[in-house]
């Protein structure tokens, strides 16, 4: 994934305008300067996730352009020459600072004043990291009395989102403790309205014309994902089972937030390959703990998940870790993806 030649001044001034797949709210190519020709801030997002972020919060005060085209695996984006190049023309660059190397690579060599990791903007350890057992559950139960707006509350009292925004300007900088931990943060509601927060703070930082804007729709998103963390507690307090089987270990932080155990046939790596001690560890698990569905994903090869199923008489389903937006996924944006990964949950684990 390593950037392998460097770029010339020609090239990068040629290629500025041509590298980048505009999936924003208001249509234009940018046009090398920190507002496009209708006045609107250029916002470069890493992959959907943070693509979602931008525009909702942005709105029509924002142009954004996504450097991972829907269907690709964003764990396995390489990118051209050209998409390097667009980067230092941005207004705004936004990504998740361990996710995609060749991304965090050209992010440190653009040295766009704002830049903001979302990574910085909230706790890279799971809720509940350190909470096993009966001891887990019991801080679920207490969780399920916070109420609906536990992540706008979450998001204020955080000691990340605004404070980190302003320390994540300049690209490269110190504070990424979740390098070799689960970057996976944007499925855990709570984790994401915090991330939300941190992102309006930088888009008014950068664009202080249209902070109100920005104030105003951070706050609506973030009640949004208040209203999805409910929904996710009160689906999932009673289930059967606690423990899901997936093929790709992202939903840590979710399992964390809503006192689940989460079983992963591969590791953070998508397309890694399980061995086969792993296996007959996952098939003794299930019958343990009554699991019933083994979970794929979108983005990513279903064989192992559809193996270990039928070896072990399980059904199948999609647990979307919502790493991008294509036909197959169930829901047009992150709230509706999400809505249904719940459904999903509250089908496999036997919700009451």
């Amino acid at each position: 994934m390593n950037v392998r030649r460097s770029i010339s001044t020609t090239a990068v001034a040629g290629a500025a305008a041509l590298g980048l797949v505009s999936l924003s709210a208001c249509s234009g190519a940018s046009t090398g300067a920190e507002k496009d020709k209708d006045g609107k801030l250029d916002v470069v997002a890493s992959f959907y996730p943070m693509q979602f972020l931008a525009e909702q919060i942005g709105g029509d005060k924002v142009s954004v352009t996504t450097l991972t085209r829907p269907g690709v695996e964003p764990h396995d984006l390489e990118l051209k020459p050209r998409q390097i190049a667009g980067l230092q023309d941005a207004g705004f660059i936004l990504y998740l600072k361990g996710l995609q190397p060749a991304v965090d690579q050209a992010v440190a060599q653009a040295k766009v004043k704002n830049t903001v990791d979302a990574a910085t903007l909230t706790s890279p350890e799971a809720h509940g990291a350190h909470e096993d057992g009966a001891h887990a559950e019991e801080g679920n139960e207490a969780h399920d009395d916070h109420g609906a707006h536990e992540g706008e509350a979450h998001a204020e009292d955080s000691h990340a989102g605004e404070a980190h925004a302003a320390e994540s300007e300049e690209p490269g900088g110190d504070g990424h403790a979740h390098e070799g931990g689960d970057p996976h943060v944007w499925l855990d509601p709570v984790k994401y309205a915090e991330v939300a927060k941190g992102v309006g703070a930088g888009l008014a930082k950068a664009d202080p014309d249209n902070a109100a804007t920005y104030e105003k729709n951070t706050d609506e998103l973030v009640k949004k994902l208040g209203a999805l963390d409910a929904a996710f507690r009160d689906g999932l307090k009673n289930t059967a089972t606690r423990t899901f089987i997936t093929s790709h270990t992202a939903f840590g932080h979710l399992a964390g937030r809503y006192g689940l155990d989460q079983e992963g046939i591969a590791g953070l790596d998508p397309e890694s390959e399980p061995s086969p001690a792993r296996i007959k560890e996952l098939q003794e698990i299930a019958r343990k703990e009554k699991v019933t569905t083994v979970f794929f994903e979108t983005l990513a090869s279903d064989r192992t998940a559809r193996t270990l199923a039928k070896d072990t008489g399980l059904k199948t389903d999609v647990l979307d870790p919502l790493e991008g937006i294509t036909e197959r996924s169930e829901g047009a944006d992150y709230l509706e993806v999400m809505r249904a990964n719940l459904a999903a949950l509250q089908k496999a684990l036997g919700a009451k």
